[in-house]
């Protein structure tokens, strides 16, 4: 298969390459996907695609996103849709999209939520722009898919950390400022963290998601928004006493009690795992020290 991977050059196409070189990878440098003609000119420019992987667009933590919702609606609603419309015009019948599990509701009637789930409330206030963007994005899939008989279909992996991520503390995710925060830290340092430490999180490491979505890819052919995400589910602060465990620098934490964010949105993985069968995912302890040790060599 030909295929071309939109958002190559983050940090989980960077994974990704290493399971499929043979893929065609483009970044922002490439083309600017906001802008429906250079969407058009990316698809045109590699003629006879299989299929487009869509792992672009916006993306930050809780504080970003909360002080950027303008931006974040803006610049994934026009990338979403420049990319699908493109795609369906130039006769690509294979798109395979990463949504978030920030789509989800703030809150629903049990844990783990399920696929079923996506429609029943609002995402949580604090990245609502973004939650709904990707919302978007698998109800543009879907009538892709059911007015035109194209194989347009979503995936929707929880928290994601690991090596090439963002480590900027003003706009990183959660794993990587707290990455950064203990390597910069020195010995028996007082290290603050925003929010209380309650809030629970699936972190998937980014290797394990690049080897499940070419098996996505292959088997996945169905308007279910996907969930790829570990079982383990953590506190912020069961993740942040292991991290402390690892280094060994004896750092101290306090929390700022300021953006919690959304308290709970772990989700169900076993539509995935019926699908794929068996995955054994990287425990977060491992993961988390795999990354603080590239960040360490590569800083």
């Amino acid at each position: 298969m030909k295929v071309l991977v939109a958002g190559g050059s983050g940090f989980v196409g960077k994974a990704l390459q290493k399971v499929r070189p043979d893929w065609v990878y483009i970044s922002s440098k490439d083309y600017d996907l906001t802008n429906e003609y250079q969407a058009r000119g990316m698809i045109r420019d590699h003629r006879h695609l299989d299929a487009v992987i869509h792992l672009a667009g916006k993306v930050g933590g809780v504080k970003d996103n909360q002080t950027k919702q303008a931006e974040y609606i803006h610049q994934n609603l026009m990338i979403n849709t420049n990319l699908i419309h493109e795609a369906y015009k130039e006769g690509v019948p294979r798109v395979l999209s990463s949504l978030s599990t920030c789509a989800f509701p703030d809150e629903v009637q049990a844990y783990p939520f399920d696929e079923d789930d996506l429609h029943l409330g609002p995402p949580a206030r604090s990245n609502l722009s973004y939650g709904y963007a990707k919302r978007v994005l698998k109800v543009m899939s879907d009538a892709y898919r059911e007015q035109y008989g194209l194989n347009y279909s979503t995936f929707t992996p929880s928290n994601l950390y690991g090596p090439y991520d963002n480590f900027d503390l003003e706009s990183s995710h959660f794993v990587a400022a707290m990455v950064r925060k203990f390597y910069e830290a020195k010995e028996g340092e007082t290290i603050e963290f925003w929010g209380t430490g309650r809030p629970m999180r699936q972190q998937l490491f980014v290797d394990d998601l690049a080897k499940i979505i070419p098996k996505l890819l292959e088997l996945h052919n169905s308007s279910i928004p996907l969930i790829v995400a570990p079982s383990e589910n953590l506190s912020i602060k069961e993740m942040i006493e292991m991290c402390n465990n690892f280094v060994g620098k004896h750092n101290s934490v306090k929390f700022n009690g300021a953006l919690d964010g959304q308290q709970r949105k772990d989700g169900s993985n076993k539509a995935l795992l019926d699908l794929i069968g068996r995955f054994e995912f990287t425990p977060f302890a491992t993961g988390a020290e795999a990354t603080y040790r590239w960040y360490g060599e590569n800083e």
